[in-house]
């Protein structure tokens, strides 16, 4: 038996094609929704690498700068040159600058969430800190020690330390690097 398509039965048939036709669109919404989020951590993995190839480069030129007005390199800086497989966003990233055993130690990581304001109120992506010491700071177990952050701002993204006694916040930069060199020589 043929049952024939009336206009009653086509009523009944409706809100299911509806439920249908809105499932639809919240799997294709769903898709490109994955579609964005998968872009933007590419995106964020792209700027943490070049975060991490900035801090080297005001590293190294720090170094280059100091060395440059002295009569021997003694101005260390590890690893001396920055190469991409250096960078883990899955691992801690260390930078060592060693003048005669004073150490200036930048150690940073990539935030546990894509971008974070848990720790400081600008967004950033990349969160670290900025150690000083010397063989008598050592010995008192005194070692400076500075939270560091690259920064996702408005007009650029950047470094940027701070001064948790006084809540001072400032670019990492070599005014910075010579600041932090002077407290431990």
């Amino acid at each position: 038996m043929v049952r024939e398509d009336t206009p009653v039965r086509r009523l009944r048939s409706w809100p299911k094609q509806d439920r249908l036709h809105r499932l639809a669109q919240r799997i294709q919404s769903l898709a490109e929704t994955d579609e964005g989020r998968l872009r933007r951590v590419h995106e964020v993995e792209t700027m943490r690498r070049a975060a991490a190839r900035e801090l080297h480069s005001v590293c190294a030129d720090f170094v280059a700068a100091v060395n440059g007005m002295l009569e021997d390199r003694v101005v260390l800086l590890d690893p001396p040159e920055y190469r991409a497989a250096s960078y883990s966003d899955d691992a801690p990233n260390l930078l060592q600058i060693n003048v005669h055993g004073r150490i200036l130690q930048v150690a940073y990581a990539a935030t546990a969430e894509l971008i974070s304001t848990e720790d400081f109120r600008i967004p950033y992506i990349l969160e670290g800190s900025v150690r000083a010491f010397n063989q008598e700071m050592l010995d008192k177990d005194l070692i400076e020690e500075q939270p560091l952050f690259y920064t996702l701002e408005r007009n650029r993204n950047m470094w940027r330390y701070f001064e948790t006694r006084t809540y001072h916040s400032g670019p990492f930069d070599r005014d910075y690097l010579i600041s932090v060199m002077e407290q431990i020589l």
